[in-house]
């Protein structure tokens, strides 16, 4: 992931809630912030998308990936269009989880 990357989200506000994502340490921590900070159904969204992602990376198809996920066919076009056209979030989380196919 080299290069200079600039965000159209950048601001202040954006920086000091990332600071206060990356200073939680646990699972158990990220639930209770989350919980705190998002509705139940914005984190589920979440965690679709990431499955959705993980889905997608397997070469499954959008039929097997709505099934399993329940994930709609435009959530899932959009996170197929953030894999291969996106700023490489996906690809830099995977990485770090050591995610292979």
């Amino acid at each position: 992931m080299n290069g200079e990357y600039t965000s159209k989200l950048k601001s202040e506000e954006m920086d000091f809630l990332f600071d206060a994502i990356l200073k939680l340490t646990d699972k158990e921590e990220c639930y209770r912030f989350f919980e705190d900070v998002c509705t139940i159904n914005e984190i589920k969204a979440l965690a679709q998308r990431m499955q959705v992602a993980k889905m997608l990376i397997d070469r499954k198809t959008y039929l097997d990936i709505a099934a399993s996920t329940g994930a709609s066919t435009a959530t899932i076009s959009r996170v197929n269009r953030a894999l291969n056209y996106g700023c490489n979030g996906y690809k830099l989380v995977f990485e770090k989880l050591k995610y292979k196919p």
